[in-house]
Formats: structure tokens, sequence, C-alpha cells
């Protein structure tokens, strides 16, 4: 019996390009990519000054005219300036996160209230600004909420705070590919969140004791930021499958790391990427952190909201969505084109 012939498949397009052209290619590709990455990063940290950043000017009003003159005139646009009657009602504007710093008119004479919790390099730059409004002559500077002992400069905090969202990040990812069913996608999620919030303090201020504040609330917002991004990174993969994990990992990192202001303050970013960071992610939960370590969880519903809503949209998202993304050897096409399959399918009917 002779074999039934097998109709020809469809003609190869074209040759396959030689491997020196797609190494060009490649290079071509990454250099473009580097060209965009390198401005998104390095732009916002090069321009950091103060735009509309909140300051207290405290004391009895004819004294702190001028100041508040000089404030605005030497700087146009860069402060925001609150008025209060004295220095306690100052204080207690740092310690709500309504300002950055308080000039305070005294007795003893000008002082400078910082906040340096509030980010160290904020701190720095006020305290500048503040000799040279006094003519090159320093005030003295109290520091109300003071940064950690152990990481003045808050390079402990900047540092801890970009593995806990990059681990997240890889946690979604991976719960999105690896794991095909929704609800363990759900259970691993809340495992997650629940794991890194206990995990968090334990690093942070159990060993290397870069972060103040209650350990508990600390592993809330630590465990609510990490569920937050890879529930993130699952509910797009499980809603637009590759795609969907490629562009969380645009808004979470690409995007959001740079502008999130952790190691500074929004308000020092070029406007309006300063507010879009505190939107995304990242940014969110730099200020959730930070309120919560430092500042009793004053000034963190906006960002504990946020958080919230990402955390809430990712896991409806894994709910609906597809319970398997498509592999590179899944779906008909796998060994060829859909044509080809059905040509299998009559040659094997008719053998």
């Amino acid at each position: 019996m002779s074999r039934p012939s097998v109709p020809p498949g469809p003609p190869r397009s074209g040759r396959p390009r030689p491997p020196y052209a797609v190494a060009v290619l490649v290079a071509l590709g990454v250099v473009l990519l580097q060209s965009l990455l390198v401005p998104l990063f390095a732009g916002p940290a090069a321009n950091l000054e103060p735009r509309d950043l909140p300051v207290v000017v405290a004391g009895p009003t004819p004294a702190t005219d001028p100041l508040v003159r000089q404030l605005t005139a030497s700087a146009p646009g860069a402060f925001e300036v609150l008025r209060l009657p004295d220095g306690t009602a100052a204080d207690q504007a740092l310690r709500d996160r309504d300002a950055y710093a308080a000039f305070v008119i005294g007795p003893d004479g000008p002082e400078l209230h910082i906040a340096s919790g509030a980010g160290p390099a904020v701190a720095a730059l006020l305290t500048q600004s503040a000799g040279q409004l006094a003519g090159g002559q320093p005030p003295r500077v109290v520091d109300v909420v003071p940064a950690d002992p152990d990481d003045p400069r808050g390079g402990g905090f900047a540092g801890g705070f970009l593995p806990l969202a990059l681990t997240s990040m890889a946690a979604g990812v991976l719960l999105a590919l690896l794991v095909p069913n929704r609800i363990a996608r759900l259970a691993g999620l809340v495992s997650f969140g629940l794991l890194a919030g206990l995990a968090g303090p334990a690093v942070l201020q159990g060993w290397l004791g870069v972060l103040p504040g209650d350990p508990v609330a600390v592993g809330i917002a630590i465990g609510l930021i990490g569920l937050a991004i890879a529930a993130t990174l699952t509910g797009l993969g499980a809603a637009l499958g590759r795609a969907g994990l490629a562009l969380g990992a645009v808004l979470v990192f690409l995007v959001g790391n740079p502008l999130s202001a952790v190691t500074a303050a929004p308000e020092l970013l070029p406007q309006p990427w300063g507010t879009v960071g505190q939107w995304l992610p990242v940014g969110a939960g730099g200020t959730l952190l930070r309120s919560t370590a430092f500042f009793d969880g004053a000034g963190s519903a906006t960002s504990l909201l946020i958080l919230v809503g990402y955390a809430v949209a990712g896991l409806l998202l894994v709910s609906v969505g597809r319970a398997r993304l498509p592999g590179p050897g899944s779906g008909p096409a796998a060994g060829g084109t859909a044509s080809d399959a059905g040509n299998a399918e009559v040659v094997a009917s008719r053998g």
C-alpha cells in the first residue's frame, strides 16, 4: 500500500538573518534602551531642588514677615510657607508630616527645626538654605524627628527598600509563570505578603538596625508593600500574558523606581514626576514605610490607600484572569503553523 502524499507546507519566507546582522541589531537595541534609561534614572537625581516644599515659619508676625519675604524672593516657587505662632506648633507640624522644616523666630534668636527622619537629604538641603538666608551664619538646628542613629544619612533605608521592591517583583513574575492555578496563585501572594511582613522587621530592625518604630506596624507596612507589588505583576500577567508582566516591570521598576523619591522627597523632583511617582507602588511604599517607622503613621493615609488599591486590583485580576500564561511550546502552533497541524490531522486520518 502506497503512502498518501502529504501536501507541501507554505514556503519559507526569505533566508535567516546572518549572525553578524543579528549581533549588530542586538547591540543597537540595547544602546537605544540604555539611552532611554540613563536620563530616566539620572535626570530626576540630577535636578533635585525644592519645588513647593512645605516649610513652616513660626514666631511673632513682625519678626517673621521679613523672613517670609526673603524665602519667597530668594527662590520663587521653591517653598510653600505655612505660618504658625510658635515653635511648639511648628514641631507638631513636623511630627504630623505637614512640613519638612520650620524656621522659628524665638526669644533666643532664629532656629531651624528639621525632621531628618523624613529624609536626611532634605534636611541637609534646608540646613544649607537656612545658612544662606542668615547671611552665612547658620542658625541653631533642632532635629525634631531624627533619622535612625545607625543610619544617619538614610543610605540603609534606601538600600534596604530597593531589594524589597525587586524581590516583590520577582515573586509576582514567578507566581505568574510557574503556578497555573488561580487559587494557588492567590495563596502564594498572600503567603508572600505575610512572610515579607515577618522577615522585613527582623532584618531591617533586628539585624541591621536601620529602622525605628513599632515592629508590628513596620511589618504590616512591609507586607502590604510586598503584596501590592507582587499582586500587580501577577495580576497583569494573568490578564495580559507576558505583555502584562512587561507592563508591570515598567510601572514598578523602570518608571516607578527613579520617580519614587525614596532617597529624597517628591517635592524635590521635577514636576509632575514627583507627584506621579507617589501614585506608583514603589513611591507609595517608600512614603508608607517612612511614615510608619519615623512618624507613627502620620502622613501615610494616601500612600496606604494607593497600595491597598494595587493589592486589591492585582488579586482581582488573578481571580478572573487566564489560569495559565501562553508558553513558547503551547497551543496548536507549537511545532508549526495552524495549517501544518491541520494537514497532519488529515494525513493521520487517511493513514
